[in-house]
């Protein structure tokens, strides 16, 4: 199994790169490259859905997009230890209808040897808004890679 860098233990440094990863993974919007930073057994905890496995995370991930349009995504370093990294984010995107949304949260990860996330657990949850009120406009731009993104 090939390696996905940085690799555990994390330190504040690695620990940064793999949240910006991640987030610029899940801004792509595209299932089958984020699923690629899971172990082909990796266990998910995603709102009130449990899953294992990567196909499940594409399966998850590509209805998730299919509803959440114009998805975009901050996610924030809160916390890290040996092989487990807590973070904290915030992504806007609009349904069909045309109604906007932010959705608060918070992720709970563990790596596996190689740098893959073999286990995932989300709490969500998600306020209705104007599209006036939105706040995040697409990826983030790599000059505020690293920097908080405030809670309002």
């Amino acid at each position: 199994m090939a390696d996905r860098p940085p690799l555990p233990p994390f330190d504040s440094a690695t620990a940064r790169q793999k949240v910006q990863a991640a987030e610029d993974a899940w801004n792509s919007r595209d299932p089958e490259r984020v699923s690629l930073a899971y172990t082909p057994d990796s266990v998910w905890r995603n709102r009130d859905i449990f899953l294992t496995g990567r196909a499940a995370i594409v399966e998850l991930l590509t209805a998730k997009w299919q509803r959440e349009l114009d998805y975009a995504l901050r996610k924030e370093l809160w916390a890290f230890d040996g092989d487990r990294i807590a973070v904290r984010f915030q992504y806007e995107s609009h349904d069909p209808a045309g109604q906007w949304w932010r959705s608060y949260g918070n992720e709970l990860w563990e790596f596996d040897e190689h740098g893959l996330m073999s286990r995932r657990e989300a709490s969500i949850n998600d306020v209705r808004i104007e599209a006036s009120e939105r706040r995040i406009f697409g990826p983030r731009p790599a000059e505020e890679h690293g920097q908080s993104f405030p809670l309002e």
